[in-house]
């Protein structure tokens, strides 16, 4: 996505904090506004799945910010795997939320969402909210896994332009050419290590809903009826258990964010608009 085939009232940006810079998209309203909004994508996608949403999001009064996190995309990172274990990635929202200049609505999609948890588990102050977007209790689901197994056996043996050839012929693209190849392009600036740490993760990721929900921070969980990456049933019984708000989408599969984007923000604005400011 070219800087001029952003939408209106979006910006490329460099989010500069304390643990590095980060790359971003910026949506500011046109008037002062009612809020922040830090939006973290999921495991192989970038902060360009939110610009669907951005619009919505910013004619409702929202300043919202898009990253990349570190190893994703835009933004730069190292080979060492250290750098990409939950809790340094966390650290980093922690940073970010801090940059952005005071207490923020967090949300993270599916990998994002796990990340997101992580850093309000960390320290809750800089959030005013939590949005888990298509983003379940623990480890992804069996054919996920399996997924994942693949990927990172392929990233162990082949390079990252071999692993998109390998992954194109299992389960083909379906998007324009000219959006395959700014696909393509996306894949190989991110890092191999921060898929092999975070894949890993995804893997193993404990369910730290009880611990969540001892949290005062004021929660949503919101998904696809289709999801495919965590069952539906998982994901209403996490809401139960966190005492969240719960918006089920009908007809969305992971991606909400890109499949129905109206239909999100409305159920988001909502949500905020309810929460207590700072």
């Amino acid at each position: 996505m070219t800087h001029s085939s952003l939408p209106q009232h979006v910006r490329s940006l460099e989010v500069s904090t304390r643990r590095g810079t980060f790359a971003g998209l910026l949506a500011t309203p046109r008037n002062g506004p009612r809020g922040t909004v830090l939006l973290l994508p999921g495991y192989t996608g970038s902060k360009d799945e939110f610009l669907p949403l951005l619009p919505h999001v910013v004619d409702a009064g929202y300043r919202a910010v898009a990253v990349d996190a570190r190893g994703q995309d835009g933004t730069t990172g190292p080979d060492e795997e250290d750098a990409y274990r939950q809790d340094a990635l966390a650290a980093d929202v922690l940073a970010q939320a801090e940059a952005l200049g005071g207490p923020v609505h967090l949300l993270g999609h599916s990998m994002g969402g796990l990340l997101a948890r992580a850093a309000v588990l960390t320290d809750p102050g800089p959030f005013l909210s939590l949005t888990l977007l298509s983003s379940g209790p623990a480890q992804v689901g069996e054919e996920r896994q399996l997924q994942l197994k693949l990927l990172l056996g392929a990233l162990d043996t082949m390079t990252m332009a071999q692993v998109w050839e390998a992954m194109c012929e299992l389960r083909p693209v379906n998007a324009s050419p000219g959006d395959t190849e700014r696909l393509r392009a996306r894949w190989l600036r991110t890092h191999p290590s921060h898929l092999r740490v975070v894949g890993r993760q995804l893997l193993s990721e404990p369910d730290r809903t009880a611990e969540l929900a001892r949290t005062a921070v004021p929660k949503h969980v919101l998904y696809g009826d289709q999801d495919d990456t965590w069952t539906t049933e998982l994901l209403e019984d996490m809401a139960t258990r966190l005492g969240a708000r719960r918006t089920v989408l009908a007809g969305a599969g992971h991606s909400p964010n890109l499949q129905m984007p109206a239909e999100t923000a409305e159920a988001l604005i909502d949500f905020w608009a309810g929460v207590p400011s700072a």
